[in-house]
């Protein structure tokens, strides 16, 4: 037998053992994961996800799944004949997009993490904000950067004013994992479509969670030169934001970062979903896969 073929169990139990004191300190701890991105498509790294929350459920965590579907939606509106527009990172959503955001987000998308989550042991139930009317939202206007008197209205986009969090805390306790679609509901029972990342961050302020986990297709937050930055506080990103190093689609990732990180989340981490098992080496080894941002 060779030398690697004897190390291997040694090396398993080795990071077994240094999965330990993590499973400790977040034992019966909330954890909000957003999942998007490279994660979500490929089929690899779906099985890993889908693996990893199940994990993280068994040794007695209660992770909350907040999901995307971008790359979804765009696809879906190809076919239709439209072409997805954004503006300072929000998709421009009119009545018809909505009902196509509802379609494959509500549906098609949520249902297929719930299966697969469901295949590799676990017990996921699928929500959108509109069930229970548990997130409420009014309609986002936006501050035009040119001229910040201007608000730009880009639809049938929402920001949150409420999240009730007893749904999510009764199936918590019932060893379920909750796996949220990011639609809002208005005080007229209409719909909003609302950028993922933020509902994450909302929910992980709401259930007071110990940890904010955001997937990204990048390493993280990276500086101008395209190094990743590791432990940042709230005025590290500030600074960041001002100086124009953080922009685009990685603005609404931040501000829910920031905002969970001041508003009581122990810890945000905004992480590469394109590596193999990235959850698991980001919670339980010392081995982290992005950027950390402390609460203080």
């Amino acid at each position: 037998m060779s030398d690697t073929m004897q190390l291997e169990p040694l090396v398993k139990a080795e990071v077994l053992a240094e999965a330990l004191p993590y499973i400790k300190r977040f034992y019966d701890k909330t954890i909000v994961i957003k999942y998007g991105g490279n994660a979500m498509t490929d089929p690899k790294l779906q099985d890993c996800f889908a693996r990893d929350v199940v994990l993280l459920k068994l040794v007695g965590m209660n992770p909350v799944i907040v999901h995307g579907g971008g790359p979804q939606i765009d696809d879906l509106l190809r076919r239709v004949g439209k072409k997805g527009e954004f503006i300072q990172g929000m998709r421009v959503t009119d009545e018809e997009t909505m009902d196509i955001v509802e379609m494959v987000l509500g549906g098609q998308v949520n249902k297929d993490i719930v299966s697969l989550i469901n295949k590799h042991g676990g017990k996921a139930v699928g929500l959108s904000g509109a069930d229970g009317a548990f997130i409420r939202a009014r309609k986002l206007l936006m501050h035009d950067r040119e001229n910040p008197e201007e608000m730009i209205d880009i639809g049938q986009v929402g920001e949150i004013t409420q999240i009730d969090p007893s749904i999510i805390t009764f199936l918590d306790s019932g060893d379920f994992i909750p796996v949220i679609a990011p639609i809002g509901v208005g005080s007229n029972s209409e719909t909003y479509n609302i950028n993922a990342d933020l509902v994450a961050g909302k929910l992980a302020e709401v259930l007071k969670a110990e940890k904010l986990v955001l997937l990204t297709n990048t390493p993280g937050v990276l500086d101008k030169e395209g190094k990743l930055l590791t432990g940042l506080t709230p005025r590290q990103i500030d600074d960041l934001v001002a100086d124009g190093t953080l922009s685009g689609g990685m603005l609404p990732k931040i501000s829910s970062a920031l905002d969970a990180a001041r508003n009581g989340v122990r810890s945000v981490h905004i992480i590469d979903g394109r590596v193999e098992h990235c959850l698991l080496l980001e919670i339980l080894t010392h081995h982290g896969v992005g950027t950390m941002i402390k609460s203080h």
